[in-house]
């Protein structure tokens, strides 16, 4: 009997504790990942920051420069819709370019122009949750893919497009990845350009709550939790370094000395695993996301010399 009044006590010690952590933890995500109000991750600059403010003056610009090529498309997905910008150039190449968390079509828009001197038509999408896209859970890519699938297919039934190529940045790096390598993907993309893509969706995250100086147990495993929730599958599974062995068509690793969560030894590791026909770039100056506005000219020849010898 007196074991199990220990036992009650401990409990009813604890119990505040983990409230408070399960609290904290679903908080979190919630603030991350789960799109509360329809102007949460509208397509406004993101971020008060020098280099994203230039970075999304440049890209609106590109697209005024570009309107009389323009019109907006949508496609129906997991019964969401989901809204694009398109810029049909008059070519039979197109590509998507696939923006990371937080990011819209207006920010997709500054990674254009070295695909427009290729040849290739834009498409630059609002990732489902984001801009004028349905949605409320951003899943870091493990049901989103199937949206870019769908983008692919519109691609070509609608517009004639014979090759499919695309750029994703962090999260959409991951996105595209797990689209390119879905047995119905692996019949639409013929290249794919990463940014910034993590190994582990987990170990960036981190990596993130490190840079803080904040705990990461009991939360980041909690957190994960939730994703695995709202997107029917483990995102530790169900990730990049998991994945890239099964990618068939040509891909390019693009990352900055500067990025605290690239890692050099895990980035190599995804590097190594991967089978397919491949390329690494690295550039000495860019914290994550912002490597091409501190070179580029550098970061556009690069993607250019990949599509031309590759894809």
């Amino acid at each position: 009997m007196l074991a199990l009044y220990i036992s009650l006590g401990v409990v009813l010690l604890l119990a505040p504790a983990v409230f408070i952590i399960i609290f904290i933890s679903r908080k979190i995500y919630t603030i991350l990942l789960v799109r509360e109000t329809p102007d949460k991750w509208g397509r406004d600059c993101s971020w008060d920051n020098e280099e994203q403010r230039e970075m999304f003056r440049i890209g609106l610009e590109w697209g005024e420069e570009n309107a009389a090529f323009h019109k907006q498309v949508s496609v129906k997905s997991e019964g969401l819709r989901l809204v694009g910008e398109y810029y049909d150039f008059g070519g039979k190449k197109a590509v998507i370019i696939i923006p990371g968390r937080m990011e819209t079509c207006a920010y997709s828009y500054y990674f254009a122009k070295p695909y427009k001197e290729l040849g290739y038509n834009i498409l630059a999408i609002d990732n489902r949750s984001h801009g004028l896209s349905e949605g409320k859970y951003n899943t870091i890519g493990l049901r989103e893919y199937k949206d870019i699938i769908e983008w692919a297919k519109l691609l070509k039934t609608e517009f004639g497009v014979e090759s499919v190529l695309l750029h994703g940045i962090c999260i959409g790096g991951a996105t595209a990845t797990y689209a390119a390598t879905d047995p119905e993907g692996k019949k639409l993309f013929d290249g794919l350009v990463t940014e910034g893509m993590y190994n582990d969706f987990g170990i960036m995250l981190k990596y993130r709550f490190k840079e803080r100086k904040k705990p990461t147990f009991p939360f980041i495993p909690l957190i994960m939790s939730y994703i695995r929730h709202a997107a029917g599958k483990s995102a530790k599974k169900f990730c990049p370094y998991n994945m890239v062995n099964k990618l068939e068509i040509p891909i390019m690793f693009i990352y900055s000395r500067e990025d605290v969560f690239s890692d050099p030894a895990n980035v190599q590791k995804l590097y190594d695993k991967c089978a397919a026909k491949k390329r690494i770039c690295w550039f000495d100056k860019g914290i994550h996301s912002h490597i091409r506005i501190n070179d580029e000219c550098g970061y556009d020849e690069q993607v250019k010399q990949f599509v031309r010898d590759f894809v």
